[in-house]
Parts: C-alpha cells; sequence; structure tokens
C-alpha cells in the first residue's frame, strides 16, 4: 500500500518535521508513504523516504494516482487563522483524494479556528468523507461532535517520538534551561525586550546555561540571537534539524520557557519542568491539560495571566517555576505517551481494516 502524507512537512518547522517523524514512526511497516514536501531532496534524506514537491500539481496529482490512501499528517492544518489558503490547500487535497476514491484519514488534527463560513464548510465536508478522524485537544472533539463526526481524542504523537542525544550538550555547565521562542504579532519589540530582561535576570540568579532554540531557524533564530546578545552569562543557541533530536535537547535541561507548541509537549515528555507563553488556543490547551504556569500573549486571555510589563514580576514568576514547580511524574508521562499510540492504533484499522 502507499499513502500520502501531506502536512507543513519540508518546511523547516521543528514541530511539525517532529509530527512526521513520529507518523512515519507510528505507519503500519506494510505502508510506503510518500512525503509531499517543501523541500523533498531534504525530506528524502532524512526520512529515507519518497517525496514530492507540494506545490508542484503535477506531481502531486502523479502521487495520488500512485496511493491507495491520503493521510493529513498531523497539527493544526485545518484553521483560517493564519491564512485562508490553508484550509483550501488542505481541504481541496482531501477532496480530491475521496474523489479519486483513496482511503482518507484525519490524523491527530488541531481544527481551528475556523473564523471563515467557506472554512467551516470546506472542512466539515472534508472530514465527513474520511475513514477516521483523530484530534488532539477537546475543543477540536466537541467541534466535530457539533458536526456529527465520529473521532478518537488522543494526545499528540510527539508523545510517543523517539529521542536521540544531542552532541555537546552534556559539555554545558549545569544547570540548563531551554528557552524556545517564537516571532507573532503578539510578540512585540517592546515585549521581547522585556522577556530578553527577564531572562538575564534569571539567569543572574539561578546560575543557569540558557540554552536557545530555535524551532523554525528561519524565523526563529533572529531572536534567539537577540535573547543571546542581552545574556551576560551563558548560553548555546541549538539548531537543530532532526526532530527526534530536538526531543533529545530536553532530556539534558532543568526547565523549558516555551512558546513553540511542540517545546512544551517535549519539555513535559522529557520530564522537564515548563513555563508556557501563549499566543494560541493550542498552548492554551495545552497548559490547561498539563497544568502548566505561564502567560498570554494575546489580548484576551483565557487560560493564563497576561504577560506583565514589568521584567522583575516574569523574572519572579520562572523562579519560582524553577524552585517550587513539578514536572510531570512518570507515571503522567506513561500515561500521555501510551495514548499518543492511540493514534498508531486509528492508523492500522483505517488503513486495514
Amino acid at each position: 500500500m502507499k499513502a500520502v502524507l501531506c502536512g507543513y512537512y519540508g518546511m523547516g518547522n521543528g514541530g511539525d518535521e517532529a509530527l512526521l517523524a513520529a507518523l512515519l514512526q507510528m505507519l503500519p511497516a506494510s505502508v510506503e508513504p510518500i512525503v509531499l514536501s517543501g523541500d523533498p531532496a531534504q525530506t528524502r534524506s532524512r526520512y529515507q523516504v519518497e517525496a514530492v514537491p507540494r506545490k508542484s500539481l503535477g506531481a502531486v496529482l502523479s502521487a495520488l494516482r500512485q496511493a491507495d490512501a491520503f493521510i493529513w499528517g498531523g497539527g493544526s492544518l485545518m484553521q483560517d487563522a493564519s491564512s485562508l489558503l490553508n484550509p483550501v490547500y488542505y481541504g481541496g487535497l482531501m477532496l480530491l483524494a475521496q474523489m479519486m476514491g483513496l482511503k482518507t484519514v484525519a490524523w491527530a488534527q488541531g481544527i481551528g479556528p475556523l473564523n471563515q463560513s467557506f472554512s467551516r464548510w470546506l472542512m466539515r465536508r472534508a472530514l465527513a468523507g474520511c475513514r477516521a478522524i483523530s484530534v488532539r485537544d477537546r475543543d477540536s472533539a466537541a467541534l466535530l461532535q457539533q458536526w456529527n463526526c465520529k473521532y478518537l481524542l488522543a494526545p499528540d504523537p510527539v508523545w510517543g517520538l523517539d529521542r536521540e542525544p544531542v552532541k555537546g550538550l552534556w559539555d554545558l555547565p549545569a544547570p540548563r534551561v531551554a528557552v524556545a521562542l517564537r516571532p507573532h504579532r503578539y510578540l512585540t519589540e517592546s515585549r521581547l525586550a522585556v522577556l530578553a530582561t527577564a531572562l538575564d535576570s534569571f539567569q543572574k540568579a539561578t546560575g543557569a546555561c540558557l540554552v536557545l532554540v530555535p524551532f523554525q531557524p528561519i524565523r526563529d533564530e533572529a531572536i534567539a540571537q537577540f535573547i543571546a546578545s542581552k545574556l551576560s552569562g551563558s548560553h548555546h543557541i541549538y539548531s537543530l534539524v532532526q526532530p527526534q533530536q530536538i526531543k533529545g535537547l530536553f532530556r539534558g535541561v532543568e526547565m523549558t520557557i516555551g512558546m513553540r507548541f511542540h517545546s512544551l509537549i517535549m519539555s513535559a515528555a522529557e520530564g522537564c519542568r515548563s513555563f508556557a507563553i501563549s499566543y494560541d488556543p493550542k498552548v492554551d490547551a495545552l497548559a490547561n491539560d498539563l497544568s502548566l504556569p505561564g502567560y498570554d500573549l494575546s489580548p484576551q486571555p483565557a487560560v493564563l495571566p497576561p504577560l506583565p510589563d514589568d521584567p522583575n514580576a516574569i523574572c519572579k514568576a520562572w523562579l519560582d517555576c524553577y524552585v517550587n514547580g513539578e514536572a510531570q511524574t512518570p507515571d503522567q508521562i506513561q500515561s500521555q505517551v501510551d495514548r499518543a499510540f492511540m493514534h498508531k492504533d486509528l492508523l492500522a484499522d483505517a488503513l486495514y481494516p
């Protein structure tokens, strides 16, 4: 069996690459994947799989004609907050695959926000034709319930992703604290400056080596460099590309200050204390599910308190998490991992009923 895997792959985003790695890890061994990628050569080299350019209509059609199945492979694909092109691209391909008679699966999705009526109609129609649907958060599950769609709710598959060691990490001075920020309209220049000042104060108070982790280097590296320029103590920037190594990095740190969704999942999965800086409902939902402390950057905070303007207040909150915060227990982590593998069972049942 051949299956086309469709997601935000080959775009240099560590979280989406981790989802692809988890999907390939959980795909039945008899299934031959064809990945739609923004960088097919890199995807072929990194994962040893067939890959075609995601924006080449001819290549995508050729892949679909060869395939028996089509899988939306994890993440927040079904949303129009960043662009209306998202539902058009992903929903359009799903409907095309269904018209061509492929077995279709929506796998490990986070649905929404869907602000446009057209987006909601398109996604509802695409999902109605799927053999199986799994989602990773309660809000997505609630929406599917309204749409009368059968679904599986399970933790993000990255909980179950294998880890690999990171060269040189253990040579950095301990204790180590990871920082994973990303650009966003809510993270203004003034707020970033406040966070950088707070990080410098936090470092002076703890003596920690700050490990700056750009999950999408082409976008996040500038923020990491800016923070590094404001630090007076030990620090290191890790721009890793292998998802398993990114996850392995969190095995070697004491705490994570994370804005990137998957930085918080990887941190929790590796037994780190975690502090969330939310910009999106998916981060709110994760912070709520794991009882994480944190701040919200959005204009109308829903779960976490708003980010203070005072760097001293932020530093104090981080110190409290560092000293008194609790990581997920081994039993809690194992529960999340076990349930994340429900996404694997869903694939097997959908592709080989």
